[in-house]
């Protein structure tokens, strides 16, 4: 019998989702897990089962964000700097119409 340790469930690999650490085997990062469950609240029954994922691996990235808490949250922040910046930058349809009507 094998006994399965966190980096069977946790990968890196560069190219893929852009070299952040992920569950083995899919695209969802430890971020989008930390995000859903700590953010939002699911729970990790309900992650586990929307996106076919055993509750091993969301307890796993669960227990890689909280070694690793401080860079992850950076990283949340980091993007959500991004995307505010993004929104400054970029019009939205509507508000574009708007714009549009008033010349």
């Amino acid at each position: 019998m094998t006994t399965k340790t966190l980096n069977d469930h946790i990968n890196m690999t560069d190219g893929v989702v852009g070299g952040n650490q992920r569950i083995s085997g899919h695209r969802i990062t430890v971020q989008n897990i930390v995000i859903w469950h700590e953010l939002i609240g699911i729970s990790a029954d309900e992650i586990a089962a929307e996106y076919d994922l055993t509750l091993a691996d969301v307890y796993a990235a669960l227990a890689y964000y909280y070694d690793h808490q401080e860079e992850i949250d950076k990283s949340i922040q980091d993007s959500n700097s991004f995307v505010d910046a993004l929104k400054l930058k970029t019009l939205s349809k509507v508000s574009q119409k708007i714009n549009a009507k008033k010349t």
